[in-house]
């Protein structure tokens, strides 16, 4: 579910490029600015959630597994995407290198490359998200990881945030 809400926020950008609100995010500090603070704070309160909960998203502990609603972890890998500009200025830089002008229809060729790299990414999100399951489930098998790893996650994610904050447009 993780590696498909990826992928439906590469969509949700791909469907922005096409409608011209990429270039606008490139050329308005405002919408970007927004764009952005949109997602710094996403990643913080993600971080910080984490850090007041005693066990979260990934509970390492063997005996206290959390069963997650698949549609939270859609929703919160989708979030964790479509609200992050630089993906939103990936799109932008990327796809019109290789659309044609000239061509009949610039926008399909746009909607074309954008189909590809989503499904070239949902191929390398699905073998990370499985790699990730590996590795949670050997982390598993020593809990006393668990607490420090879950402190640090929590701490990335803050830390993700401000610097998102703080970087210049």
């Amino acid at each position: 579910m993780a590696a498909i809400g990826f992928n439906l926020g590469g969509y949700a950008h791909l469907t922005a490029a096409v409608l011209g609100l990429s270039a606008l995010l490139a050329t308005s500090v405002m919408a970007f600015t927004a764009v952005k603070w949109m997602g710094a704070g996403y990643l913080v309160y993600l971080g910080i959630d984490t850090l007041r909960r005693k066990s979260g998203p990934v509970d390492l502990d063997a005996q206290e597994i959390p069963v997650r609603d698949a549609r939270t972890i859609l929703w919160q890998a989708f979030l964790s995407d479509a609200l992050n500009p630089k993906v939103a200025m990936f799109f932008l830089a990327l796809l019109p290198q290789f659309v044609s002008a000239q061509a009949p229809h610039p926008t399909l060729q746009i909607l074309f490359l954008g189909a590809t790299v989503n499904v070239v990414a949902l191929a390398g999100n699905i073998a990370l998200v499985t790699l990730s399951a590996a590795v949670t489930r050997t982390l598993r098998r020593h809990s006393s990881v668990a607490g420090w790893l879950h402190k640090a996650m929590g701490a990335t994610f803050v830390a993700l945030g401000l610097r998102l904050a703080v970087e210049k447009t």
